[in-house]
């Protein structure tokens, strides 16, 4: 089998290093990482090569690279964007739209289509009002896709500008001898849960921050509603989807960007399952109006029917397995290490 050359942007982060190491794993890629920060020790020896830096300023070095595929996992994210959305704007569109470039440069001097991973989000999705979001149920990939930060902005921005490059660059499908274009796939991703990292005050992150208070034995106050309510899913099967879309034969697939969940929650639900192992927890409701209001834009739920029937989608981690062998173990486990529980 011959050896594949990957480039994975943000590879610092926890997507990144997971898929830095699934990667690695496999035995037949050479590594190519860029993020602002030094490798961590645990991937250090899995990257050929890490290029430390702003993407922007560094891209020029990718074109003397060979790349077969590239995880474009570096990105401005959503409470930070809201912020400061002229940089976001800079960091999460431009920064996709140089790379999508480099994509297009190198399929068109091989003759073949540079693999082209992009992570999406539900962000991109947007209701006028609560009743609207809940008349609406699960959302399909083509409908309400009207954003109401600049986060969700930029990520269906960038999905536009992947179909462009994978479909229309120059609108050379109508010329008969076309030079071949970027092979473009996204994943709308829900809100993800690691257990291995402690939650960052993401929008989506009220959930796994109860669970790490309690285990801390410190009272929270959710920046949610008790019935607010998402989609989730664990890192590992985030992991599990992007490889399966990425192994797809391109005849496969009918469309470029694809939703894909687990299991949808409310922030209420969240609490009765966190005092299942830690019955003495204080959690209480406490909403912030800007921050309720970004994710009563977000909705319930998500089709990801087409993911299931074009590329056999399907996650491992549904509720019970998510709480009892994934997210309560793993944390119980950092918090009596370190003598806190």
């Amino acid at each position: 089998m011959s050896e594949k050359v990957a480039l994975i942007t943000g590879a610092c982060g926890e997507i990144g290093q997971a898929l830095v190491q699934e990667l690695a794993g496999r035995g037949n890629y050479r590594i190519v990482t860029m993020d602002l920060a030094p490798l961590a020790t645990s991937i250090g020896s899995l990257s050929s090569e890490h290029i430390q830096g702003d993407l922007l300023g560094k891209i020029k070095y990718l074109y003397d690279i060979p790349l077969d595929e590239i995880y474009h996992l570096a990105a401005f994210l959503s409470s930070k964007a809201e912020l400061m959305p002229e940089e976001a704007h800079h960091v999460n569109v431009d920064g996709t739209l140089q790379l999508l470039q480099l994509a297009a440069y190198k399929s068109e001097k091989r003759r073949q289509a540079v693999k082209f991973f992009f992570p999406s989000s539900i962000a991109v999705y947007g209701f006028s009002s609560l009743a609207e979001k809940q008349a609406a149920g699960r959302v399909t990939e083509d409908k309400w896709t009207h954003p109401h930060t600049m986060y969700g902005c930029n990520k269906i921005a960038c999905e536009s500008l992947g179909v462009y490059y994978s479909r229309y660059l120059g609108q050379r499908q109508f010329e008969p001898d076309a030079p071949v274009m970027v092979d473009f796939r996204a994943l709308r991703f829900p809100g993800l849960v690691s257990a291995f990292t402690v939650p960052s005050g993401g929008t989506s992150d009220y959930g796994p921050e109860m669970l790490h208070a309690a285990a801390r034995g410190e009272p929270y106050e959710c920046f949610v509603r008790e019935d607010t309510r998402i989609p989730f899913m664990a890192m590992p099967d985030a992991i599990k989807s992007i490889r399966g879309l990425m192994a797809a034969p391109r005849e496969k697939l009918a469309q470029s960007v694809y939703n894909v969940t687990s299991f949808s929650l409310s922030a209420g639900e969240f609490r009765e399952r966190t005092l299942r192992d830690f019955p003495e927890a204080q959690i209480g409701f406490a909403p912030n109006p800007r921050r309720q209001g970004i994710v009563d834009s977000w909705p319930e739920d998500v089709d990801d029917s087409g993911a299931r029937a074009e590329w056999g989608w399907q996650p491992d981690y549904a509720v019970e397995r998510f709480f009892d062998e994934y997210l309560v173990a793993n944390i119980k486990k950092r918090y009596d290490k370190a003598g806190a529980v």
